[in-house]
């Protein structure tokens, strides 16, 4: 329960996918059909359309297979659970089977230079395509910490050990962080090098991250003086 509920006030990205609007669903609360009160200045779009924050991170992650074969799979429903620790939302496929027989995996995050092969780890199942990950381009290390791969392509890895599995929460813990030293500024990870991509659930779409627009604990002291 406490995970599930961390989970939900942490990232909250709760989306349903291709789900069209009728009036009912827009105008009408779900849980008990009563007509929703209009917000002023602001279209109502009602409990149906979407429960999420957004954007949403691309996270890619990555297993070994039975046979020793990487598996990618794009997730967005993904979060920071703990200062070492992170959390993901997703049903049982490919990546969870692997997981289940691993008890590993990393996290990468899928950059501008990689959209398109990360949206195809995203379409297509590791069980219709075993070698996808060879089909996009990309070639993978094993992890030196945890048993898994990691996708040499993605210059930012979480080496992961898989904490807890069920109710369709996947918890890991990170145990090492790479990154490449081409994204880094005096020895941190820089965003504007990276240029990571995120999920954008209104249009459908990815947009890349980069621009600082602002100091972390210091933009907000003007209203403190």
């Amino acid at each position: 329960m406490k995970t599930r509920l961390l989970f939900i006030t942490s990232v909250a990205l709760l989306v349903l996918a291709g789900c069209k609007n009728t009036n009912n669903q827009t105008n009408t609360d779900m849980n008990n059909n009563e007509p929703l009160k209009e917000v002023a200045g602001r279209k109502n779009f009602g409990a149906a359309h979407a429960l999420m924050t957004t954007p949403q991170p691309c996270v890619m992650i990555a297993t070994w297979d039975k046979d020793h074969t990487p598996d990618v799979m794009m997730a967005a429903w993904a979060g920071q659970y703990d200062h070492n620790q992170i959390v993901v939302s997703m049903s049982k496929h490919k990546t969870t089977e692997n997981l289940e027989l691993t008890g590993a995996f990393t996290v990468s995050f899928a950059d501008e230079r990689t959209v398109a092969e990360s949206d195809y780890f995203g379409l297509v199942s590791g069980h219709q395509v075993p070698d996808k990950v060879a089909k996009a381009g990309f070639t993978v290390t094993p992890s030196p910490n945890v048993d898994a791969p990691i996708i040499n392509e993605y210059p930012l890895t979480l080496e992961c050990k898989v904490v807890s599995w069920a109710d369709g929460i996947l918890v890991g813990e990170v145990v090492n962080m790479s990154a490449d030293e081409r994204i880094l500024t005096d020895g941190k990870v820089d965003l504007g090098k990276l240029k990571p991509i995120v999920f954008d659930a209104a249009a459908m779409s990815y947009r890349a991250i980069g621009e600082e627009v602002g100091k972390a604990w210091g933009a907000g002291k003007k209203f403190t003086e």
